[in-house]
């Protein structure tokens, strides 16, 4: 299951959306949230998954790589689901017993499921196809203009980065961790949710220590380094908006069009 899980994972396949600038790229994703969060028409939602399925065949990422990260979610999005369904009020098309089955809430469920898994691939496919630098860069020429308030850009983006590009690292140690508690007789599956929380604890100390050690050398190494933020910084490669990302930039303004108009119209 912790393998499954994508965020924060850059999978290299030299193609277009990879050679795209990352604030064209940061900037489509925000879109794609802002529209996921603003539509409320079933051809709206086939906008968006027809924009999606575009950019996962120009990115050359396999489908299966991709939906994998929906695995560790689908608890969630089930559970969704579920509430959605028995807790709206609306027409009744369907009774269990004491709970009924809306066709508001049906129609709710399903947009509610469609949104979760549709920001989940949509925002993956974001440090998929990103590397971490370059998203540090990204989200520092993004922040830049808040510098004038007084807002750490460069340390803001410097720790979303490190967050996202450990997120893998603290997953492999944690399966190590498991599978070392595992052969020496710890039970994580059977019980009750009260049994199996306390039986994380073995694993939830070693990992925190774990972590904290890693923070440390990290730290340590960027001293040793003269590691230095800030305006003075200078980059090898500066970034440079080319004409795919104004193609880019173009197809998702397109896109929000499509559906304010399906909202508001």
């Amino acid at each position: 299951m912790l393998k499954d899980i994508t965020i924060g994972q850059y999978y290299p396949t030299g193609s277009i959306i990879h050679k795209l600038d990352p604030r064209t790229k940061l900037l489509i994703t925000f879109s794609l949230i802002v529209g996921l969060f603003i539509i409320n028409k079933f051809i709206a939602y086939g906008i968006i998954i027809a924009f999606i399925l575009g950019a996962m065949f120009l990115s050359k990422i396999p489908i299966r790589y991709m939906t994998k990260g929906l695995k560790p979610l689908m608890f969630i999005i089930i559970i969704t689901f579920i509430i959605n369904v028995f807790m709206t009020t609306g027409e009744i098309i369907y009774t269990m017993g004491p709970l009924n089955v809306t066709r508001e809430g049906l129609s709710q469920a399903i947009f509610m499921a469609l949104r979760l898994i549709l920001l989940v691939v949509g925002t993956s496919l974001l440090t998929l196809t990103t590397t971490p630098i370059q998203l540090t860069d990204g989200i520092e020429y993004m922040l830049n203009p808040f510098k004038k308030i007084g807002v750490p850009a460069h340390e803001l983006a410097m720790m979303m980065t490190i967050a996202l590009r450990f997120i893998p690292t603290l997953l492999e140690e944690t399966d190590k961790i498991m599978k070392a508690q595992i052969a020496r007789g710890a039970d994580f599956e059977s019980g009750n949710i009260l049994s199996r929380a306390k039986s994380l604890v073995p694993l939830l100390v070693p990992l925190f220590i774990s972590a904290f050690r890693r923070a440390d050398d990290l730290a340590m190494a960027m001293e040793a380094r003269c590691y230095r933020g800030g305006d003075n910084r200078t980059r090898m490669k500066e970034l440079k908006m080319t004409s795919k990302d104004s193609i880019g930039i173009v197809i998702t303004a397109l896109m929000l069009v499509m559906l304010l108009y399906s909202r508001y119209m």
